[in-house]
Formats: structure tokens, C-alpha cells, sequence
């Protein structure tokens, strides 16, 4: 069984700004604003919150349903 990460660091595409956020476990998270430039960053169609799309890891819902389910993307807000 693997472990859930529940930190991710987003990346804005707008300016490069990158900080480490820790991720909400029971929600999606769909806007995030840039500290440093203030843009407000969004999921990329087909992702489910800003850390399935800017993040280096995804949301802890859907790193649960792909170590249940190999190979499938989904989405944990549906």
C-alpha cells in the first residue's frame, strides 16, 4: 500500500513563482492565488483542482484511487 503525500508545491504558470502548500485531504481545491504575481490559478481541463494541474504531486484523493486503480486518471470531485 503506498503513502498519500500531502504537501505539493505549485508552480505559476504566469511567473514561475513556486511555494509549497500543504493539500486538503476531504476537498477539492479549484483556485489558488499567486503570491507573488496575484494571478489566480485554475485546474487545466480534464483535472479536478490546482494541484492535480500547477502541483508536483496530485490531490491525496485521486494518489488513493490511482494506487487502487493502476493506469486510470479520474477525477475525485466528479
Amino acid at each position: 500500500m503506498s503513502t498519500v503525500t500531502l504537501e505539493s508545491t505549485l508552480t505559476c504558470p504566469h511567473c514561475g513563482q513556486a511555494k509549497a502548500e500543504r493539500m486538503p485531504t476531504d476537498a477539492c481545491q479549484w483556485f489558488y492565488e499567486c503570491e507573488a504575481c496575484h494571478a489566480v490559478l485554475k485546474p487545466l481541463p480534464g483535472d479536478c483542482c490546482v494541484f492535480c494541474s500547477h502541483g508536483t504531486a496530485p490531490c491525496p484523493p485521486i494518489q488513493a484511487q490511482r494506487a487502487s486503480e493502476p493506469g486510470e486518471r479520474g477525477s475525485c470531485c466528479g
